[in-house]
């Protein structure tokens, strides 16, 4: 198989494609022939050196979330097929041709959504899915999204008016538009956000902070409940001012759900996608930090 790898921590050129012997499932896997790969900023934490994934060993693979085609089973595995559609989770390996994950952590690929943006939704899903349930977001709740424009923020934004929840989404000016085709009232960030955000709505009764750069903070001087203030990049914030890190985990359940609402046209999420052999351009685009929805790899 070939797979983006890097032999020592640095800047996105730090990436090469490599060859690589075919890997081979066990007992309860399954093998996934890569066609998309979703590119996150823990990817690109764990290239910098700055997220360490056990003992350092080279080459190191990159990638965590992939859709793809079944194309061989490992033993005692039921219910799926070679040739099944499917997207799911893995562990620092998605950006490759090929995968090997277990069988009960796949989720089905309706046909509605073509392999590039199933993929862009699987970290970015369970993400999303999972920090508006700790934070208990209902209808009559006003959540200001801190990045909404990113994969994680254009997930909640939607999944939260769903519920019937005013969303505020945090953006630099030129995606104001995206946050209003996603249903939220958008302010930009930096000077004045306090200021623009009372403007906008209502008293802020809950926050997702999905950008660090003082976020929290923010979201305290708005009078926000402090247990109602989650941050899925800020750990040091959330401890300095009481506030909760909400992460989860990966539900193939919960994410499974998010697939089914894209399929139904009810959710959406914007792809940028770049070739395998543009590993690095694809980091670099992530590690800028000012696009809008998902980067994705096409192998």
């Amino acid at each position: 198989m070939r797979a983006a790898v890097f032999d020592r921590y640095g800047p996105p050129e730090v990436l090469r494609i490599a060859d690589l012997p075919d890997p081979l499932p066990g007992p309860g896997q399954v093998r996934v022939r890569v066609r998309a790969a979703g590119v996150q900023p823990f990817d690109v934490a764990v290239r910098q050196g700055r997220i360490k994934r056990g003992p350092a060993s080279f080459p190191h693979q990159v990638g965590q979330e992939y859709s793809g085609v079944i194309d061989l089973l490992g033993e005692g595995v039921t219910g799926l097929a070679a040739g099944d559609p499917v997207l799911g989770s893995t562990m620092m390996a998605g950006q490759a041709t090929h995968v090997v994950v277990p069988a009960s952590d796949v989720v089905a690929k309706p046909p509605e959504l073509d392999f590039p943006a199933a993929a862009a939704l699987v970290a970015a899903a369970q993400t999303a899915s999972g920090a508006l349930l700790e934070l208990g977001v209902t209808a009559g709740d006003v959540l200001l999204v801190h990045a909404a424009a990113g994969s994680v923020g254009t997930v909640a934004v939607q999944l939260a008016r769903l519920a019937g929840a005013t969303v505020i989404g945090t953006a630099s000016p030129a995606n104001h538009d995206y946050l209003r085709r996603l249903g939220a009232l958008p302010v930009a960030y930096g000077d004045g956000l306090v200021e623009a955000v009372r403007a906008a709505a209502g008293p802020v009764t809950v926050a997702l902070d999905a950008a660090g750069r003082g976020a929290i903070a923010a979201s305290v001087e708005l009078g926000v409940p402090r247990d109602r203030i989650g941050t899925i990049v800020d750990d040091k914030a959330a401890a300095e001012f009481g506030t909760a890190v909400v992460r989860l985990g990966r539900s193939p359940a919960r994410l499974a759900e998010v697939v089914a609402l894209a399929a139904r046209g009810e959710l959406t999420m914007e792809v940028r996608a770049y070739p395998l052999a543009e590993a690095a351009a694809a980091h670099a685009a992530v590690e800028a930090g000012h696009g809008r929805g998902k980067v994705v790899l096409v192998p």
